[in-house]
């Protein structure tokens, strides 16, 4: 008999308890703590991850003059900054293919109280597949319905002269640019909205029915339609589930990661000092090198959190 998002809070916890506790096993918070990283469990949007961050100014090679760089080639500033921007669209691909993996897996983990990565991935490669593409296609609709959603009224108000002189069109612009942040923020809550009843209504029925998204999708649209206020009433419960459950995670959180800055940081310093002590400098190489080591610590602590 089917039962309410509500009436099913008490038997999740008994669930988790028995899964984490029941007996603790090491092996297995650290396997169920990579799969939810790799899974994207933490992330709540569902364009965020399209997002890329382009350099707008042309003139990198002086700004890495003007902090102490004046040898640096600013055509090799350029070439390195391509690779990074070539290299960031490539990881985010990689991980998306391996986040839809393992969001089956994690699924999988769920049901039968045991995280086995190796073995359910060949068994749940097709429908991670299936889902890599759906999230392609979706970040690909956010990124241009995020394009249409701003560009279009800026090319009227560019086109009706309003950006040329604002102080003469202060109402017009205040009154559009109050509209466009509504529409904007339903747009937001609308791709938040289809990403979390992707991941909450659609992945289960292409993991236990071996179908496509797009047909979830068709299934679920009748159901959303005639029982409109259970799945708003799931919404608000896991919006304030999740306030609750981010209050208690982040001060655990925060703990963990001031304990674990002690001996990152003293190992950074050490690092610096050495460096200094051979005679190294701040250039780009040393540079690139930091960022790496910065972005593998980062790793480490997300993956801890």
């Amino acid at each position: 008999m089917p039962i309410s998002a509500i009436d099913a809070i008490s038997p999740a916890f008994q669930h988790t308890r028995q899964q984490l506790l029941q007996p603790f096993r090491v092996a297995q918070w650290a396997k169920l703590a990579l799969v939810g990283f790799l899974a994207g469990e933490l992330s709540s949007g569902g364009c965020s991850s399209g997002n890329f961050q382009l350099p707008g100014h042309p003139s990198s090679g002086q700004r890495f003059a003007g902090i102490g760089l004046p040898g640096v080639d600013p055509a090799l500033v350029a070439a390195l900054i391509a690779v990074l921007i070539v290299l960031g669209i490539v990881f985010w691909v990689l991980f998306l293919y391996v986040s839809s993996v393992m969001r089956f897996i994690l699924f999988d983990s769920v049901i039968a109280k045991q995280c086995e990565i190796q073995r359910n991935w060949g068994r749940r490669h097709g429908a991670g597949l299936r889902y890599f593409v759906w999230q392609i296609l979706f970040s690909l609709a956010c990124l241009v319905g995020l394009t249409v959603l701003i560009g279009i009224p800026a090319t009227f108000a560019l086109a009706a002269g309003w950006l040329k002189d604002p102080r003469q069109h202060l109402v017009p612009l205040i009154l559009g640019g109050m509209l466009l942040f509504f529409v904007f923020m339903g747009f937001v809550l609308l791709t938040l909205v289809v990403h979390v009843f992707t991941k909450d209504f659609v992945v289960p029925q292409m993991a236990l029915e071996n179908i496509g998204a797009i047909e979830g999708w068709r299934r679920l649209l009748p159901i959303l339609k005639s029982e409109k206020g259970s799945y708003a009433g799931y919404v608000g419960m896991k919006i304030v589930m999740t306030l609750g459950a981010a209050v208690v995670v982040g001060i655990v959180t925060l703990i963990v990661i001031l304990i674990l800055l002690i001996p990152v940081g003293g190992f950074g310093v050490i690092a610096v000092m050495a460096g200094k002590t051979a005679g190294l400098t701040w250039n780009l190489y040393t540079i690139t090198l930091a960022v790496v080591a910065g972005c593998i610590v980062l790793a480490a602590l997300l993956y801890v959190m």
